[in-house]
């Protein structure tokens, strides 16, 4: 009977069910862990990840999703076997089959994250960006995609300052990090029709001449103090300020002000002011702009730059929302797996907006057939029928709802048997399971 019970021990079984919304999506990368132990971790982890629970460390996730100790998780990051580089791939490869050609905006941006001591990998007194001077911290570059207004994650890089470095890197600026990622993305396969970026950026011949090595259009930040060579003779003046609505991501519009700098004679590159106000052009909203792009740019060139906002929104809510920083190790290969799971079930929740959905004909399908059906999920009081990102995350929070509660509970239950209650929870996170995400195949 012993020898039966080992060998039940270690045949091969099937990963325990969370909810459909997130076993699909996750099925996609089942063929990355060869454990089913480690597969199961990672669902637990997009599970609790974009649960309501305010930090997302390891401990409060294995409470969440009901695992009797945290250990199981830190030891799928720390120590199991499989290649966060094939997890980025596949994620990629999912977010541009979804995409199916269509052209998006990218941006490029940095976050700077506050960590003491000097354990951590790559931390260093240095600028963070979140929060305004130089401290100890660690500093990542990163792109996101932006289609239809809703914001996808596409690919960070780590920036080890020269104190840092271990014997087997190689330093490079993070101008070089973010050229590396432009030149990633362009052979992957994603069709880029802008490209925008701050000041850091947009004051780098290097990094302009990688964008222009793959014709793509720029809208830059650039420093008010920008110095532009001008042959003898020549002058600088500013054409009269324009009014214009800017609109953003939530469709509500403010009045903003532009008007174009011309160096010289006309070029193929102009330069632009915005600001709120042109009479004390503030400070804090008021941008100096260079771009490529050709054509009457006052009604759009102003909505165009805004989109990099969006951006920093976005992934403030990816720190507030899902925990980017909440890791606790101190070795970067860990660093960088935390990371790539934060992109992954970011990457989750982008495609399940309105947005993305749109693109599959058998999610239309599945649509009319949930309207058609008993079950109406957004008749929830809670259920936000905007199309936002963080529309989508409040909705699949309360799709998750049922079954975290039921994990809550359950305990009680195996104390206080209730059959009806039992039976009540099963029927309702069968309905959650109707609740079919809308992911291209493949």
């Amino acid at each position: 009977m012993d020898v039966e019970l080992q060998i039940l021990k270690h045949l091969a079984r099937d990963a325990h069910p969370t909810v459909a919304i997130i076993d699909e999506y996750c099925a996609k990368y089942k063929g990355l862990f060869k454990e089913v132990r480690n597969y199961e971790c990672f669902k637990y982890l997009h599970m609790g990840i974009i649960s309501t629970i305010k930090r997302k460390s390891l401990p409060e996730i294995a409470k969440v999703v009901s695992i009797n100790s945290a250990q199981s998780l830190h030891h799928f990051l720390a120590n199991s076997d499989w290649a966060v580089d094939e997890l980025k791939q596949r994620r990629l490869n999912k977010l541009k089959q979804t995409l199916n050609g269509q052209a998006i905006t990218v941006v490029i941006d940095e976050t700077g994250d506050r960590k003491k001591g000097k354990n951590t990998d790559y931390v260093a007194r240095q600028y963070l960006e979140s929060v305004g001077k130089v401290d100890n911290g660690i500093v990542s570059v990163n792109a996101y995609g932006i289609y239809a207004n809703i914001t996808f994650p596409l690919v960070f890089k780590v920036f080890k300052p020269k104190g840092t470095l271990k014997e087997s890197d190689k330093y490079k600026t993070k101008i070089e990090l973010a050229s590396e990622i432009i030149t990633e993305l362009m052979e992957s396969g994603f069709n880029i029709k802008l490209v925008l970026a701050d000041s850091l950026y947009g004051e780098s011949s290097q990094f302009l001449r990688k964008v222009a090595e793959y014709n793509l259009d720029y809208v830059v930040s650039i420093r008010s103090n920008h110095g532009v060579w001008l042959p003898a003779g020549q002058s600088v003046r500013a054409n009269k300020w324009c009014k214009f609505k800017r609109t953003f991501s939530n469709q509500t519009s403010e009045t903003r002000y532009i008007r174009e700098i011309i160096y010289g004679k006309k070029r193929a590159i102009t330069y632009w002011e915005i600001t709120t106000d042109p009479e004390t052009m503030p400070e804090n909203s008021t941008s100096f702009v260079m771009t490529n792009l050709q054509g009457n740019l006052k009604k759009t060139l102003g909505d165009l730059y805004g989109l990099r906002t969006w951006v920093e929104y976005g992934f403030r809510q990816c720190k507030q929302e899902l925990g980017w920083t909440d890791y606790r190790f101190t070795n970067f290969q860990h660093i960088e797996r935390w990371w790539e799971i934060i992109f992954s079930v970011y990457t989750m929740i982008s495609l399940n907006s309105p947005v993305f959905s749109s693109f599959n004909q058998s999610c239309q399908l599945e649509t009319e057939a949930q309207e058609n059906n008993d079950v109406n999920f957004s008749n929830h009081p809670q259920w936000n029928h905007e199309a936002g990102w963080k529309n989508t995350l409040n909705n699949l929070r309360l799709i998750i709802q049922p079954l975290l509660l039921f994990w809550l509970i359950y305990p009680w239950l195996s104390i206080f048997p209730n059959s009806h209650l039992l039976l009540g929870f099963n029927h309702l996170i069968a309905a959650m399971n109707q609740f079919k995400p809308c992911y291209a195949s493949g």
